[in-house]
C-alpha cells in the first residue's frame, strides 16, 4: 500500500467507517457477519456505505458461511482511486439548513408522510451521495434534500445499495426520477416498474384505520389488498370487494 493510500485511510472519520477500515487493514476483509456479531451493527451495509461515502473504493464478493448460506465480504479496491476531497466524510449540516427544510416541508418524513419531532428526522440527499459525486455537500439547496425518518432512511439505503443504477451506471437523472428521490413525482423504484405508497394513520385517524382493518379481515396481506381494492373501485368504478382485488 502506498504512503498516500495509508495516509488517506488514517484520515477516515466516523466510528462505523473507522471500524470497517481498521478491520480490513488487520484482517484483509470484513463480512456482514463480522459487522453484526463483532460490532453489533444490525444494518451492516450502512457501515460499508459510510466508508464508500468517504471516497474509499471497496470491492464486494460473496462467500459461504459454515451453514452454506451466502454473506457479503468487502475488501479495499484500488486505493489509487480514492476520491479526492471526500476523506473525512460528509459536511455537517447547519441547524439553520435543517430549519429551512422544516419550514419548507414541515416536521414530517418525506417518504412515509408521518409527523415526527424534528430531532427524529434526518437530512437526506434526494440523489444518493455516491451517485451525485463531487460538490454535493458544498451547495446546500433545499430542493436537493428532504427530511426522512430513521425507518425510511434504512429502507432507502437498502434499496439504493441494490439498485443497478447505484451499483453500475450512476446516472443522477435516473435517481432523480426514482421514488426514493421524489416520492410525489417518480417513474420507477430503483429502476423497477413499481409504484408504492407508504401511509400512516395517527391521532384522530387511528379509529378509521382500525375500522378498515376489521373489514379487511385477518388474512396475510389483507389490509394492503383492502386499500388496493378501494383505489381500484375509485379509479375504475368497479364494485370489487377487498378479497377480489389483485394482490
Amino acid at each position: 500500500m502506498s504512503k498516500a493510500g495509508r495516509a488517506a485511510l488514517g484520515s477516515v472519520t466516523g466510528k462505523r467507517a473507522r471500524i470497517v477500515v481498521e478491520h480490513i487493514l488487520k484482517h484483509g476483509s470484513i463480512t456482514t457477519d463480522d459487522l453484526k456479531e463483532q460490532y453489533g451493527y444490525d444494518h451492516p451495509p450502512r457501515a460499508i456505505k459510510d466508508v464508500a461515502d468517504q471516497g474509499i473504493p471497496l470491492v464486494r464478493a460473496f462467500v459461504r458461511k459454515a451453514d452454506g448460506k451466502r454473506m457479503a465480504e468487502y475488501r479495499f479496491g484500488d486505493l489509487n482511486n480514492i476520491t479526492a476531497g471526500r476523506i473525512g466524510g460528509r459536511v455537517n449540516f447547519a441547524k439553520a439548513f435543517k430549519q429551512a427544510l422544516l419550514s419548507a416541508h414541515g416536521s414530517r418524513c418525506a417518504l412515509c408522510n408521518t409527523t415526527f419531532e424534528p430531532r427524529y428526522l434526518q437530512i437526506d440527499h434526494r440523489i444518493p451521495y455516491l451517485v451525485a459525486r463531487e460538490g454535493v455537500d458544498t451547495t446546500h439547496i433545499v430542493k436537493d434534500y428532504m427530511l426522512v425518518c430513521g425507518s425510511c432512511t434504512r429502507a432507502k439505503s437498502w434499496s439504493c445499495e441494490h439498485c443497478p443504477n447505484g451499483l453500475v451506471t450512476k446516472e443522477p437523472k435516473v435517481c432523480a426520477a426514482c421514488y426514493w428521490a421524489n416520492p410525489l413525482n417518480y417513474k420507477h423504484v430503483a429502476t423497477a416498474d413499481i409504484r408504492r405508497l407508504d401511509l400512516t394513520w395517527t391521532g384522530s385517524e387511528v379509529p378509521d384505520f382500525d375500522a378498515a382493518k376489521a373489514r379487511a379481515g385477518t388474512d396475510e396481506g389483507a389490509m394492503p389488498k383492502f386499500v388496493k381494492a378501494a383505489v381500484e373501485r375509485a379509479v375504475r368504478g368497479k364494485g370489487l370487494g377487498p378479497h377480489t382485488a389483485k394482490s
